[in-house]
């Protein structure tokens, strides 16, 4: 890959000019510079949901720990089926989950269990309770069993010594389940990621404060600030709105890269007069790998590092700020977090429309699913036609279609890769 460009305090428009790059490069240059956090803290298990695991974690028991029966019923011995049935077999006992019983038991002994309930030394199978006929203290079984039906036998889930989770896993619901059957209580995690958020723009107001001459409402900051709430191993700090000044640009910057792991940024990176991100950037000796990609919307996305800080600044309108977030600022947090999977999960789909687009050039759609093809793929409706400061095509889409780069005409039919926009 290409070195970094140095910034200096003279650089004004870094990216005006120079190499336009792909999508699939900028995003690996993202992750390339992306400095995982090393810091750890231990966490109890039920607060551990989403988190990042900080090292592999081994089994230290069995799982089962002991045989169990599968079902409620009766455990048998094999050498108690002799010739043909059907058999009637006396019941020696009975046993609940929580309970041991360690007597003896003649061949021809059945022992009433339930599920979950040990399976005593030399009994081979447990006959389903509606498969047996119960009189008195005596069974009758029709059918002869099959030496380890219904049970379930220790350490055949899970042997002490296998691998359970490897670090770089997020901690889903199921894992924590897994580590929980290992008796863990808590669990050593990847610190949180400090995300810093700041929204470039004279022209920009919150909402709810009325509008001023020239106004508009600030959209970017609650969706890129709602799509890292959604993650728990972010910790955001907001900066709120900075105007379109360098000096304060710059200041805020200086602020962020003193307490952040990245700055994610909107607006202000492309190349007229009123764009001083990157100059900003260049009052502290900023670089970046990443100036101009080949993609529609979002091209003039910037990439760098202020000292150990990454840097994400994306374009202001709504459907850039969100392609370009997805695409290469998400992996590369991801990679930061410490997530051994950076990448956006793509899959299959067909277009369901047709549309013309400049070929050599990425382009990312807000789509709706209207349906499936005869393969089970989701066929795809393009919503809009494709322009980046829309926010209702946003709002309406179940996802993003990618057109690649060497097609000119979409047509009906075409296999797309589709990126659903319901998780990070």
């Amino acid at each position: 890959m290409e070195t970094a460009i140095a910034l200096t305090n003279e650089t004004c428009q870094a990216g005006a000019s120079g190499r336009v790059i792909s999508v699939d490069i900028a995003a690996a240059k993202a992750v390339a510079i992306a400095r995982t956090v090393r810091e750890t803290e231990h966490v109890p298990l039920m607060a551990a949901r989403g988190r990042i695991l900080a090292h592999d974690l081994f089994g230290s028991i069995d799982l089962p720990p002991f045989d169990n029966s599968a079902m409620d019923g009766y455990a048998v011995r094999l050498d108690g089926f002799a010739g043909t049935g059907p058999w009637v077999l006396s019941v020696g006992g009975r046993i609940a989950a929580g309970e041991f019983h360690a007597g003896q038991f003649a061949s021809n002994e059945v022992l009433r269990i339930f599920t979950g309930a040990p399976v005593p030394g030399g009994f081979d199978a447990v006959i389903m309770q509606e498969h047996c006929e119960r009189t008195n203290d005596a069974v009758v079984i029709t059918t002869r069993p099959r030496r380890g039906e219904n049970i379930r036998y220790a350490g055949e889930d899970v042997r002490a010594g296998d691998r359970l989770v490897a670090v770089g896993e997020q901690l889903t619901p199921q894992r924590l389940a897994l580590l929980a059957g290992q008796g863990l209580a808590e669990v050593e995690v990847l610190r949180k990621v400090r995300i810093g958020l700041i929204s470039t723009g004279t022209e920009l107001q919150q909402p709810g404060v009325p509008l001023g001459p020239g106004q508009i409402y600030n959209s970017n900051r609650v969706m890129i600030r709602a799509m890292l709430s959604a993650v728990p191993w972010a910790e955001i700090l907001d900066y709120g709105i900075v105007p379109d000044r360098r000096e304060a640009l710059a200041q805020a910057f200086g602020e962020a890269a003193c307490a952040c792991d990245v700055l994610v940024t909107t607006g202000g990176v492309s190349a007229g007069e009123e764009d001083h991100v990157v100059s900003a950037l260049g009052q502290h000796g900023g670089t970046l790998d990443v100036l101009k990609v080949a993609m529609r919307p979002g091209k003039p996305v910037k990439i760098g590092m202020i000292g150990s800080m990454l840097f994400a600044g994306l374009p202001g309108n709504p459907n850039a700020a969100l392609v370009t977030f997805r695409q290469i600022a998400l992996p590369a947090i991801r990679a930061i977090a410490g997530l051994a999977s950076t990448g956006p999960q793509w899959s299959a789909a067909v277009a369901g429309f047709t549309y013309e687009k400049r070929l050599g050039r990425t382009e990312f759609v807000p789509v709706r699913i209207t349906g499936r093809d005869e393969l089970g793929r989701p066929v795809l409706d393009m919503l809009g036609r494709g322009s980046s400061a829309s926010l209702m095509a946003m709002a309406l889409a179940d996802g993003i279609a990618m057109l690649p780069p060497d097609v000119g005409s979409i047509e009906r039919g075409l296999a797309l890769r589709f990126e659903p926009l319901s998780g990070n």
